[in-house]
């Protein structure tokens, strides 16, 4: 009997959890939040004390990628321009300094933040800051921010498109294995591995990378006030720099702390002793269900070869260092 009652007590109470995360995530009784109007989705976590006025940081880490999902259940991409959102709503908030540490990713994900982040510079001051590493494509979409400053020792740069595939032709004929296609067109299996490309898929390849490689190198010569030849001769090779080279060839503003960042964030919106806080993801049922449903059976893996953080998958357009490429 008393089991019996225990298990009531925690279905109630699970119910009742249940019923208190659908009022949260709608905003309340009758009140639905829309798309483009989630009252106070992001909670904010105070940085510096100060006046009613806020600047806010939203991060932007790790891979930038649409399959990357964020801690509130969303694309990392769609977090972004939901944070954005809620930045540019909030008539408190006078400036936003965007906490950059990532290696790159996608170029089409990078290219969607840095479209964000400068319709964004229209409304409000909005200032990157990049920390240990904000290369390729972050240092794409921080090219979107009104002002770009970094530590002296982070890694940025590496302006550039790469493309990658693998070959294992050799290996299927060591194992007595043949790759047998059928395709509608003479291009429709170039990045295959189970054969070597021709020098008409090669040259087409390499235009799509020109072409992506183009439009990266005009966006940073626009943002950067800088001529596209002498960044093609120079410091947009594909090159890492530190912070304190990224000054040096104007790729960045300044280089300081994040504590600078803020300052000159205030300084930009006209404020003085505004107060600085970081967006956290509110609790969302959803995701909340999400994780509860991401349990799964453990399974053993056998890793023959090294692996990096970021895997490619093959065919999709990068920005990224080659340190960080598998």
């Amino acid at each position: 009997m008393g089991v019996l009652v225990f298990l009531v007590l925690c279905v109630s109470l699970f119910l009742n959890l249940l019923f208190i995360g659908i009022l949260v995530e709608r905003g309340g009784v009758g009140k639905k939040i829309t798309r483009h109007n989630r009252s106070l989705y992001f909670s904010e976590e105070v940085l510096v004390e100060g006046s009613k006025q806020k600047v806010v940081v939203i991060p932007l880490e790790g891979m930038i990628a649409y399959d990357v999902i964020g801690t509130s259940g969303y694309s990392m991409v769609e977090e972004f321009r939901i944070a954005l959102e809620q930045a540019a709503e909030d008539p408190d908030v006078v400036a936003v300094v965007v906490s950059v540490d990532s290696p790159g990713g996608e170029i089409t994900a990078s290219d969607v933040i840095y479209s964000a982040i400068k319709k964004f510079s229209e409304k409000k001051p909005i200032l990157a800051f990049i920390n240990s590493v904000g290369a390729s494509g972050a240092y794409y979409a921080s090219c979107g921010a009104d002002y770009l400053m970094c530590n002296p020792t982070t890694l940025t740069g590496s302006i550039g498109v790469i493309i990658t595939t693998l070959n294992y032709k050799e290996l299927f004929g060591k194992l007595g294995l043949k790759s047998v296609v059928f395709k509608s067109g003479k291009f429709k299996d170039m990045l295959s591995g189970g054969r070597d490309m021709t020098p008409e898929e090669e040259s087409y390849i390499q235009g799509l990378v020109m072409q992506s490689y183009e439009r990266f190198l005009k966006i940073v010569a626009e943002s950067r006030n800088l001529k596209a030849e002498s960044l093609r001769d120079g410091a947009a090779d594909g090159r890492i720099l530190s912070g304190e080279d990224a000054l040096k060839e104007k790729l960045v503003d300044d280089v300081g702390y994040v504590e600078d960042c803020y300052e000159q964030a205030m300084e930009l919106a006209g404020v003085k002793g505004a107060s600085v806080v970081r967006y956290e993801p509110s609790f969302r049922l959803s995701r909340f269900l999400q994780l509860l449903g991401e349990s799964r059976v453990g399974k053993i893996e056998m890793k023959v070869l090294p692996q990096s953080k970021w895997k490619l998958e093959p065919g999709r357009v990068y920005l990224l260092p080659e340190l960080f490429v598998e």
